[in-house]
């Protein structure tokens, strides 16, 4: 707190200081966060959970650091990506190895079980999407959700539904370009890994971001890397891919300017994906 000017931080975006308080529970809010109520200004927190009503609590809607909308579940995308996440590895305990071959992310390779070239290279560019929600041994689904679902839980909030989406979708898209273009040809990957991966990378930022302690988010990537480096039968292609993604991405969403937030967010992942569409097209003209 500022003692002479009697500011103090938001308590929701502590880099920045204000001298404006919620109406109902008195947290300091900035003029991104704060409300407007029938009298003062109310916080995201209490007009979440039912304390703006009305015109007026509608006229000027709270925001999250990254501008996305505050919304009363801040868990929905990670709960319908978990969703899909169970629901194709439902498909994979019904239908076999044969659905796992026809999902999994391979450059180029002859399938015995179809009886056929599969993979990227051969035009099958779905496999780097469907490759990110499949899964076939149980523990490697259980550990990706969990990660899904605890750290999803601290970046969704953070950023809104449609950009939490999109670095998902951006993280897993590059672990799988990254796997595509290192890799063995044969060599197949599958799992929600570069999507976790992106998600720590994004915490990371978003720490950084808040001025939080970045010891306990520092440990935790040091231990994953660790991790995906000596066990043996892990995409390190995959992980490394998702994290740089995720870091870079929720680096443009959180430090955009506010004057142009959207165009530079949204224009920074089309150039990405632009970028990486580019990569795909050059690594298949190379297996070809």
């Amino acid at each position: 707190m500022d003692a002479q000017s009697g500011l103090q931080p938001c308590y929701r975006h502590p880099g920045t200081e204000t001298g404006i308080r919620c109406t109902r529970c008195e947290k300091p809010v900035c003029p991104e966060c704060m409300i407007s109520a029938s009298v003062g200004f109310q916080c995201p927190d209490c007009v979440r959970g039912g304390s703006g009503t009305g015109h007026a609590a509608g006229a000027n809607r709270p925001r999250t650091l990254a501008g996305g909308r505050v919304r009363s579940d801040d868990r929905l995308v990670t709960k319908v990506l978990i969703g899909i996440n169970l629901l194709v590895y439902v498909l994979v305990l019904v239908g076999g190895d044969r659905i796992v071959a026809e999902l999994e992310l391979v450059g180029r390779a002859f399938e015995p079980l179809l009886g056929e070239n599969i993979g990227v290279a051969f035009g099958e560019w779905y496999r780097l999407l469907t490759a990110t929600v499949l899964h076939q041994e149980p523990w490697h689904i259980l550990l990706n959700l969990l990660g899904l679902w605890m750290i999803g839980g601290v970046v969704e909030p953070e950023l809104g539904r449609s950009r939490y989406a999109l670095l998902c979708l951006l993280s897993g898209l590059s672990g799988s370009v990254l796997a595509y273009v290192v890799a063995a040809p044969n060599q197949p990957s599958l799992g929600a890994s570069g999507i976790v991966f992106g998600l720590i990378g994004a915490w990371a930022v978003l720490d950084r971001r808040l001025r939080h302690d970045m010891g306990p988010v520092a440990l935790f990537v040091a231990l994953s890397l660790v991790m995906t480096f000596t066990r043996p039968g892990i995409s390190w292609e995959g992980h490394i891919g998702g994290l740089l993604a995720g870091a870079l991405v929720t680096f443009v969403f959180v430090y955009a300017p506010r004057a142009r937030r959207n165009l530079v967010q949204y224009g920074a992942c089309g150039l990405l994906l632009l970028i990486e569409v580019g990569i795909v097209l050059a690594r298949t003209a190379a297996l070809s």
